[in-house]
């Protein structure tokens, strides 16, 4: 049995057992613009549904019915151990509470969210669809020696579309962990994605994103996503709230 076919069964039986997937919005100040969103003064975080994971290698996307679905790749954090109260300051011990990284993309019906924020209303349905959170394999440590320092890409149909380093990203993860921790305690096999470049975009059925991670120029295999979108066949159809 190969090394990647262990990993990979791991990390499948590893996402099952998640209680909740924490969203860190607004952290890349070139997509903050794109999106003529205001700047944060403070991580700006949300939650997705465990239900929304596609699990690594599976697919398609679905967009419902009535949605402008959009991309954004990110770099997951997989948590290893209970974190509760920490404080920014406490670099060493943020990164340790990490148990391994992941990429993801974050799907968002761009439509919803966007009639969610104009009326004051709740995001939830805009990012909690299923198959929402395509996820690759986890990703040892090891192959991450600075979190602060990777490239994150994702293309649509081999178009480069979202290409950028984390070393942009406004909060760092001590901070990022330190203000969840202050709100909800964070539990082993938590999952947290930390905010998207710029070039998020739209993606219709036939499409298909590919996205990846690059170390010192070098890509990770195991952060690799491939997968189609496909027009949902449920009944449900978005229309104004």
């Amino acid at each position: 049995m190969s090394l990647m076919f262990r990993r990979g069964i791991a990390s499948m039986t590893s996402y099952k057992n998640i209680s909740k997937i924490v969203c860190i919005g607004r952290n890349y100040a070139d997509h903050i613009a794109e999106l003529n969103n205001q700047r944060p003064q403070q991580p700006f975080f949300f939650l997705k549904p465990p239900s929304s994971i596609l699990l690594p290698g599976a697919g398609p996307v679905i967009r419902p019915k009535g949605t402008n679905l959009h991309y954004e790749v990110e770099l997951a954090l997989i948590m290893g151990k209970q974190v509760k109260d920490l404080e920014a300051s406490e670099e060493a011990a943020a990164l340790d509470a990490i148990e391994s990284y992941a990429l993801s993309i974050d799907m968002t019906a761009r439509n919803i969210q966007n009639e969610a924020k104009k009326k004051g209303l709740p995001w939830d349905i805009s990012k909690g669809f299923d198959t929402f959170l395509p996820i690759s394999e986890m990703i040892p440590k090891s192959d991450i020696p600075d979190p602060h320092n990777i490239e994150l890409y994702l293309s649509v149909n081999n178009k480069m579309q979202q290409e950028d380093s984390t070393n942009l990203m406004l909060f760092t993860i001590s901070r990022i962990l330190s203000d969840i921790s202050k709100v909800m305690t964070l539990e082993k096999g938590d999952i947290i994605i930390t905010g998207t470049p710029k070039g998020v975009g739209s993606v219709v059925p036939g499409d298909v994103m590919r996205a990846g991670i690059r170390v010192n120029g070098k890509e990770l295999p195991e952060s690799m996503i491939e997968v189609r979108v496909e027009e949902s066949t449920s009944t449900y159809e978005f229309t104004e709230t």
